[in-house]
């Protein structure tokens, strides 16, 4: 193992000078677009030292941060802080996150592991519930992901599922909620057999994921409407407590909780033991 370590040396940079100090300056958000118009603040910031860099052909180059460059399923999946440290940190592209799941949604190992296995035998009896990100933005979930293990579920004999969900409106545009509720909404209404409905939801940045400061308030709300079933917007529909958070233009990210309840004011889907 000495031996093989004391080989691991880089040959001469073929125009860069040795003996002098390298710096790698990891600048988070910045990149290059082909777009140079008012909206691209890195083309409009003022920049002297990158301009600088960047009028010396051999002292400028792109490298791509996101797709299948980094370890991610398609270019359409864009670069993270998440996605970079691991990128950088590894030296190599390898499956990251979402590229993860597809691959073990694709083979069906997901399904035949002892995880999925272990609730599986309590499918018929009890309720299953899902809860998470509902977007398509590939950073913290994607959406077809959670189709995909829903209809697998009812497929193995789930008899009732409930999804409680968060909006984005951070990694995907805002407002787009409604689309990922509607095609979650529409989807559920087709499982045959399968008792499957939203049973609760709330913005990302307000219910539930405590993204900076752990902050209890976040959580409780969360806890509150997905396993106890209170919050204080209740809707016979995610879509309509949707649209109701969503007066006033409040961010997708932003919007209160929820819960969906049946006509006679009852939540569809405690957390229950």
């Amino acid at each position: 193992l000495i031996s093989a370590m004391s080989d691991m040396k880089l040959a001469p940079h073929p125009s860069l000078k040795g003996g002098v100090p390298v710096v790698v300056a990891i600048l988070d958000g910045f990149g290059e677009n082909k777009v140079k118009d008012k909206y691209n603040a890195v083309h409009t910031a003022n920049t002297p030292c990158v301009d600088g860099l960047r009028a010396v052909s051999n002292r400028f180059r792109t490298l791509q941060a996101h797709g299948p460059a980094v370890g991610l399923p398609s270019m359409d999946d864009m670069g993270n802080s998440e996605v970079g440290h691991n990128a950088l940190g590894a030296g190599k592209i390898y499956a990251q996150g979402a590229k993860l799941v597809d691959i073990n949604l694709e083979s069906g190992q997901i399904f035949k592991d002892d995880g999925w296995q272990y609730v599986k035998s309590s499918f018929a009896e009890n309720t299953i519930h899902f809860i998470g990100l509902l977007s398509d933005g590939g950073v913290h979930s994607r959406c077809n992901q959670l189709h995909q293990m829903v209809q697998q579920a009812a497929k193995d004999g789930a008899k009732k599922i409930r999804c409680h969900v968060l909006t984005d409106g951070r990694d995907v545009p805002d407002n787009s909620g409604e689309r990922f509720i509607s095609e979650l909404e529409e989807m559920l209404s087709k499982l045959e057999g399968c008792d499957a409905k939203i049973a609760s939801g709330g913005g990302r940045m307000v219910v539930t994921m405590d993204r900076y400061e752990a902050d209890w308030g976040i959580v409780e709300k969360g806890w509150r409407a997905h396993v106890l079933g209170d919050a204080p917007t209740k809707k016979t529909s995610a879509m309509e407590a949707y649209k109701a958070l969503k007066e006033g233009d409040v961010s997708d990210q932003n919007i209160g909780p929820f819960v969906v309840v049946d006509g006679d004011g009852k939540p569809v889907g405690p957390i229950e033991d």
